[in-house]
């Protein structure tokens, strides 16, 4: 059964992990930062490190850009948790792809093994990360030859809705893409919790 957290700040919403009524204390989280490594902006990866080791987590750092695939399927299968940064979409999804740990990730999910995305780390879970590209730089993913995700959910994950900077363009990206997808937004201070085939918003004040 799928245990997805889906966010678009960690920070703002970490107190939601408990939905999932698991004691997470002393519990490992494979922490992929990876999306992160061509942006200049990259806060978002040390808050989200920090909300997590104040819940009792235990971060186990994954770089899948230069992590060999064995080390990849050591963490990923032996940690308790995933856990994707943000970043850009598309070196991502490229990252995961070229290293393998696309397949580990959606083998660990489907045994019920928490993965928590964070804007980019939840965009590449649809079918397809084509609808982000005025959000982010597909350029960035040179090597990358298709948009094709990871697949695991139904619906298509749009993060920092109407927030800034990101408000012009998710209402732009909203606009041009409501009838071909279907849409779950999530503003900074949302998440999307993902339990089997059940889905519901989570909201922080």
């Amino acid at each position: 059964m799928k245990n997805l957290f889906l966010v678009s700040s960690f920070e703002e919403v970490s107190t939601e992990l408990r939905s999932f009524n698991r004691d997470l204390v002393e519990k490992t989280v494979t922490f992929i930062p990876t999306a992160s490594n061509v942006e200049k902006v990259t806060f978002y990866v040390e808050s989200g490190q920090k909300a997590l080791e104040k819940m009792g987590l235990i971060v186990d750092h994954l770089d899948v850009s230069t992590a060999k695939l064995g080390e990849i399927k050591k963490k990923l299968q032996e940690n308790d948790c995933i856990y994707v940064t943000g970043g850009n979409s598309f070196f991502l999804l490229q990252e995961l792809k070229k290293s393998g740990a696309d397949q580990v990730i959606i083998e660990e999910i489907q045994k019920g093994k928490i993965y928590i995305g964070e804007s980019a780390g939840a965009i590449v879970l649809s079918e397809t990360i084509e609808y982000v590209r005025t959000m982010d730089d597909p350029k960035k993913a040179s090597s990358l030859n298709s948009f094709s995700g990871l697949n695991v959910v139904d619906f298509y994950t749009l993060p920092h809705y109407k927030d800034i900077p990101f408000s012009e363009v998710t209402i732009d990206i909203e606009k041009q893409y409501k009838e071909q997808l279907n849409f779950c937004f999530i503003k900074n201070n949302e998440g999307i919790i993902v339990e089997g085939n059940h889905k519901r918003i989570v909201k922080t004040v």
